[in-house]
């Protein structure tokens, strides 16, 4: 617990000391915003700092920060290291940045902030890259809902008729529909933040349940792996198992959401890069619940459920158990907000970025519904398509799963390259996004060498060939950072 605490402190110190000082080096001024400039009642809207902080939050974090602590924590003390020093150095900077540069750019979206410093081919490769990870993200995060709530109840004449958990994937995809049609304020604007603040309240009640516990689980100083549960080795799988909570690629497609609802440039850092800081904590609670479920003496938890050993591989069946145990009625309401509402929401802003996305690109105004329904239909339909072959193949959810999250971190890869092209052009701290870009790059490329799902290769050849990606990277980078200086 030690541990915990010491981390706890340094992510709130992150925010208020390296949150500051990147701030200081992107420098927000008083310039209009494009709230302000290109107000249009849908999609530009100015709206409360807190409201648009509680809607980044919930964007960002859905079950991100649940799930993937849960995942991480079984590698033992080191998740403690990568959320934090991943949280305050590279996914806070990522988000703040990103953010801003959005805001910098008139709202503009993830695609066209990369192309606009990466190239014109670097932004189409991007734009159906992103589309395709929003898709996954909509697909992933209606069918996990749908299952939990199809346990729970369903109509019996709607389960015979057409399939179990039918009925509500239908719901859910009405909802998503309406949310992604209508303007930012009518829902989202309403909505979100009552489930934001459910996910904080829930993530408070643990770390007081924690706090008065006192659980024996591994401290960082008795080894880095400490008595990890999975084969998988730290790297590059704990950079990818966590990543909200870390760094999020998909966190600089929702940025700009709210980068088109900010009525100053200076509530940037308590939006993006708090918000990034919030999710950390909340990502700090879960893997420290985690590792009490999986560690504390003298038995761990999974050994005194029905399951056993198996429970340590159901992510959302840890937070019922968690929740109800510790927090009761109220708890096990909490966590269906968690493992429903949360990813619902994550699910219905993915495709509202998809679509601001697709519309920038092919230059269709989004003011009239008609308009927004020349992207949502085929979008829907192609999202529908993605989720029937997930559900007809029995390995299709953890395909998709694990694709999102090596998609998901080189999204973030491209977007801390394109930050840093930014801070060179404007003579300004680029190191701050040169390190994380090369890790990240690092992480990618050796998770696609030695995954199964990809090349398989054995760790040590996988390890040399990440090792040369980076070499790659850092003779591009000063090579053309040669070039730039010399003109």
């Amino acid at each position: 617990m030690i541990t915990f605490v010491i981390s706890l402190v340094v992510l709130v110190l992150g925010y208020f000391i390296y949150g500051k000082f990147v701030e200081k080096v992107f420098q927000p001024d008083d310039r209009p915003t494009p709230a302000v400039a290109k107000a249009d009642g849908v999609d530009f809207i100015v709206l409360p700092s807190w409201k648009i902080f509680m809607i980044q939050f919930l964007n960002i974090a859905g079950t991100g920060p649940i799930f993937g602590a849960i995942m991480g924590a079984k590698f033992g003390p080191s998740a403690y290291l990568w959320i934090v020093l991943g949280c305050i150095f590279a996914g806070a900077v990522h988000d703040y940045l990103s953010g801003m540069l959005s805001v910098r750019l008139g709202g503009a979206n993830q695609p066209e902030i990369i192309g606009k410093f990466l190239g014109k081919t670097t932004k189409q490769v991007m734009l159906v890259f992103s589309v395709f990870l929003l898709m996954m993200v909509g697909a992933v995060f209606v069918f996990s809902p749908a299952k939990i709530l199809g346990d729970m109840w369903e109509p019996t004449f709607f389960t015979e008729s057409a399939g179990k958990y039918v009925f509500w994937i239908v719901v859910i995809f009405l909802y998503y529909i309406i949310a992604t049609l209508l303007p930012i304020d009518k829902i989202i604007g309403k909505v979100y933040p009552l489930f934001a603040f459910s996910l904080l309240f829930m993530a408070a009640a643990l770390l007081v349940m924690l706090l008065v516990k006192q659980p024996d689980i591994p401290e960082l100083w008795e080894g880095v792996g400490g008595e990890a549960l999975t084969a998988n080795n730290i790297f590059p799988y704990l950079f990818i198992t966590i990543a909200c909570g870390a760094i999020s690629g998909f966190h600089a497609t929702q940025s700009p959401l709210m980068a088109r609802c900010m009525k100053k440039e200076k509530m940037g850092r308590p939006i993006f890069y708090g918000a990034m800081i919030t999710e950390g904590i909340v990502a700090l609670i879960w893997a420290t619940v985690a590792m009490y479920f999986f560690y504390d003496a003298p038995t761990p938890g999974y050994e005194q459920i029905a399951g056993g050993t198996a429970a340590i591989n159901d992510a959302p069946s840890i937070v019922n158990i968690i929740c109800n145990d510790w927090l009761g009625v109220a708890g096990g309401i909490l966590a269906l907000l968690g493992v429903v509402a949360a990813p619902i929401t994550s699910g219905d802003t993915a495709f509202r970025s998809a679509r601001l996305i697709i519309a920038d690109f092919v230059r269709l105004e989004q003011r009239t519904i008609r308009k927004r329904l020349y992207v949502c239909i085929p979008m829907f339909a192609a999202a529908i398509a993605l989720l029937i072959w997930q559900m007809n193949d029995k390995e299709g959810f953890n395909m998709l799963w694990n694709w999102f999250g090596w998609s998901n971190q080189t999204l973030s890869v491209f977007m801390l390259w394109a930050i840093t092209v930014f801070l060179v052009q404007q003579r300004k701290l680029f190191i701050i996004t040169l390190v994380p870009a090369l890790f990240m790059t690092t992480v990618c490329s050796t998770f696609l060498f030695v995954s199964p799902q990809a090349f398989g290769l054995d760790y040590s050849v996988g390890y040399v060939l990440g090792a040369v990606a980076l070499v790659i990277a850092l003779v591009w980078f000063f090579a053309w950072f040669r070039k730039i200086h010399n003109a």
